[in-house]
């Protein structure tokens, strides 16, 4: 326990957690110290009583001994899959940290104590949360919290936090940090600029969000953009954003508020462009339905290990909001034009590889063909990216931007 003398026991420890878990508010200090007295009988030294204090306080604040990782700067993901097994990602990959549980029940007390301050429920009948905590680490958004508890988590109870940081970086930015070609760049300007519909796809953090606020921040500044997020991140550099959020049912069980029901709220607030942060369940149905209701331009992120699986992979979001294949491929023809794909290497870069134009065949089921692909620049689907484009901002000017 870190020098601290024989007199203060984990049983000692243990009675005064119970003590203060019976108290509300955050605890301080003052109440700690005072617990520690209370359940110590008194007998503790100073020195033995600023040693049980530092132990309790670690662990009752913010996010107690994963506190000092959370804020260090670049650190995207804090993961624990065991007490003595902690894990962040700083842009490397996974690598493991010096950073030590007493035990599993530490584990589990911590994640606890996380979802009851992300006003959620976390206990042998509900042993999973996800949720998003304020006020930890140094992200200015917060982070979001997912726990499983062990027996469900074999090994003990399993932790993975991230830092939710505002994706605010331009298109200039990405061409100087080597994630756009100067070619990739000038095809992303023309596709905003001809407003036409896109997803970005890829896998986890392989930069979607970040892709698509740069792109959100080349809009015309006279256009209002309507951001549905489930967390957010999206923070674009533009002048006209409004930013909708969902919200999940506090520990009652009441107060949700979905991604879908913020969708259709979106089209009532004159949206120039409606935007969905993370596509990833039955609100494709009225994203898709919205983006064809003369809201071109709109955008969203979807998981998909490369664009000729997206098809597939919305028509299983779709049969969760009661829409068939038929009509998701229907739907998606018409509101979407083009499938960004962005990857994550192993040593932590990011790039766009691919931009697929959506296309259809003579049953009306959809396939994307790639119109740009880095390493080698124009592919198949370039003429018909360059007529997409010549319909929407002139032939001329997308001609001279969107080469073949």
């Amino acid at each position: 326990m870190g020098g601290v003398s024989s007199l203060v026991t984990p049983d000692l420890l243990d009675r005064v957690r119970e003590r203060l878990a019976h108290t509300s508010g955050e605890p301080t200090p003052a109440t700690v110290a005072a617990a520690i007295r209370t359940e110590s009988g008194g007998v503790l030294g100073d020195t033995d009583l600023l040693g049980a204090l530092r132990v309790l306080m670690t662990e009752l604040t913010g996010a107690g001994p994963l506190e000092s990782l959370l804020t260090r700067p670049g650190v995207a993901d804090v993961l624990v899959t065991a007490p003595d097994e902690v894990w962040v990602d700083q842009g490397r990959g996974l690598e493991r940290t010096d950073v030590r549980f007493a035990d599993e029940a530490g584990v589990r007390r911590l994640a606890q104590r996380l979802a009851l301050s992300a006003g959620r429920r976390l206990d042998d009948a509900q042993p999973w949360v996800d949720g998003r905590l304020r006020g930890v680490g140094n992200g200015s958004f917060g982070v979001r919290l997912h726990a499983v508890l062990a027996p469900v988590a074999h090994g003990g109870t399993c932790l993975s936090l991230r830092v939710l940081r505002p994706a605010t970086q331009g298109l200039d930015a990405l061409l100087s940090g080597g994630a756009l070609t100067e070619e990739a760049h000038a095809l992303l300007g023309t596709v905003v600029r001809a407003r036409l519909a896109f997803l970005v796809t890829g896998g986890t953090g392989a930069g979607k969000t970040t892709l698509l606020a740069a792109l959100l921040g080349a809009v015309d500044p006279a256009e209002r953009i309507i951001c549905v997020e489930d967390a957010a991140e999206l923070a674009p550099r533009h002048p006209h954003v409004v930013r909708l959020v969902a919200r999940a049912a506090n520990v009652e069980g009441v107060g949700e508020v979905t991604v879908r029901d913020l969708v259709r709220q979106s089209l009532r607030m004159r949206p120039d462009r409606i935007v969905v942060g993370e596509v990833r369940g039955a609100e494709v149905v009225d994203l898709l339905t919205a983006l064809n209701t003369g809201h071109d331009g709109g955008a969203g992120t979807v998981h998909a290990n490369s664009p000729e699986e997206v098809p597939a992979r919305l028509e299983a979001l779709a049969a969760l909001g009661g829409m068939d294949r038929s009509a998701l491929h229907s739907q998606l023809a018409a509101a979407v034009q083009v499938i960004l794909h962005v990857h994550r290497s192993s040593n932590g870069t990011r790039k766009l590889m691919q931009i697929g134009v959506v296309t259809s065949d003579d049953r009306g089921y959809v396939s994307i063909v790639p119109a740009w692909t880095f390493g080698t620049g124009s592919d198949a689907g370039a003429a018909i990216l360059q007529q997409l484009c010549a319909r929407r901002i002139g032939e001329e000017s997308a001609e001279r931007v969107v080469a073949t």
